[in-house]
């Protein structure tokens, strides 16, 4: 049932119309906060317009005489956002490289390639199936051919819509990279490629993917994860069976929440979280030991778990950009001192060899 004091406000941002309702007694900084998974702009770098005057953070919605039917004009600054970018009325997918097209793109889809032998021969030598950029719309039946031989197979960038029950016959394959494809949820056969018990590394960047299934936590030899640029909203709690992954890439999706089972992948140690939708992180952060690189930037973050610099002792590189987090809130954390010690050391390490790497140098800015 809508409160009393609700009120329906029109949000205008880059041709959209952004319909809200609120309460009269919320501050401008609680409409900023609502208007933040839905136009990707941080609080910070959201300014709000009503007939002419910049609404102040501080004040509440009926103090800046907005009622029913107002409409407010919001600006963004440019770099403070998240996800992917501002979301604008006309958004195109981002354009994906494909050097070496042959075909025409409106081959039919369900039309085959023809490998020539000396190609099939080769990948079963080598146990290296090279397909990346090569105007693909479905997996060649020469793939399957492969079978046990395959141990790496790559048909990044491009137009594969499907991944079919035949991938569990390469079951010795270690690297699968699928980045720059056309993959939804539902083309993909999770039950099939979570039979791929050898397989060490997995990457779907760059696809349409808003949600990874239960299933991949049956993939208990994956020591790389690279999901970036998906729609993803969230991790499946299942991901807390990945006990051997070490590198997890799940930046520029609009995931808002992790599971608190990310703290039982105990042997990561390279994690990127930029730019998604994230508030906080749960406490099983701390459980994270070998944990060295952490990238945050571009989220709403208003904290990070107690026990992060106290627990993760070897965490060097920590990326806060664009956060809610200050210098301030971070020096009062148990363990920062120390945390502060490696972040110099390893930036100091930096310098010294671009210094002795090169007659020209240019000192890069500090992390924070």
């Amino acid at each position: 049932m809508e409160e009393k004091n609700s009120v329906k406000l029109t949000v205008k941002f880059s041709g959209r119309s952004i319909p809200i309702s609120i309460s009269s007694n919320s501050t401008i900084k609680d409409l900023k906060s609502l208007l933040q998974p839905l136009t990707n702009v941080l609080p910070r770098g959201q300014k709000l317009i009503f007939k002419g005057t910049v609404l102040d953070d501080a004040k509440t919605v009926a103090q800046s005489a907005l009622t029913n039917g107002a409409r407010i004009m919001l600006i963004a600054s440019q770099g403070l956002h998240q996800g992917d970018g501002p979301i604008l009325e006309d958004a195109k997918p981002r354009p994906i490289s494909r050097a070496n097209v042959t075909n025409d793109k409106t081959v039919n889809p369900k039309a085959e390639v023809s490998i020539e032998k000396f190609h099939l021969d080769r990948w079963k030598l080598t146990g290296i199936i090279p397909l990346a950029e090569s105007n693909l719309k479905l997996l060649p039946n020469e793939v399957w051919a492969c079978g046990l031989s395959t141990r790496v197979l790559d048909v990044s960038n491009n137009h594969i819509q499907e991944i079919p029950t035949k991938i569990s016959c390469l079951s010795s394959m270690q690297k699968l990279i699928l980045n720059g494809n056309d993959l939804s949820d539902d083309s993909i056969q999770w039950k099939a490629l979570c039979t791929l018990k050898h397989l060490t590394q997995l990457f779907l960047s760059q696809n349409l993917l808003s949600a990874l299934p239960s299933e991949l936590g049956a993939l208990r030899s994956l020591r790389q994860l690279h999901v970036s640029n998906n729609k993803l909203n969230c991790l499946p709690v299942e991901i807390g069976l990945l006990t051997q992954l070490e590198v997890l890439k799940a930046n520029n999706n609009r995931i808002c929440t992790l599971p608190t089972s990310i703290g039982d992948c105990i042997s990561l140690f390279e994690v990127d979280l930029s730019y998604n939708l994230l508030t906080d992180l749960p406490e099983s952060f701390g459980n994270l030991r070998k944990l060295k690189t952490l990238q945050l930037g571009n989220n709403g973050l208003k904290s990070l778990p107690p026990t992060l610099f106290k627990m993760c002792l070897q965490l060097s590189t920590l990326d806060l950009h664009n956060t809610e987090i200050t210098m301030d809130m971070l020096r009062r954390f148990e363990g920062w001192e120390c945390f502060d010690d490696r972040r110099r050391l390893k930036l100091q390490k930096q310098l010294d060899f671009r210094v002795a790497g090169s007659d020209g140098f240019d000192e890069g800015a500090d992390i924070f």
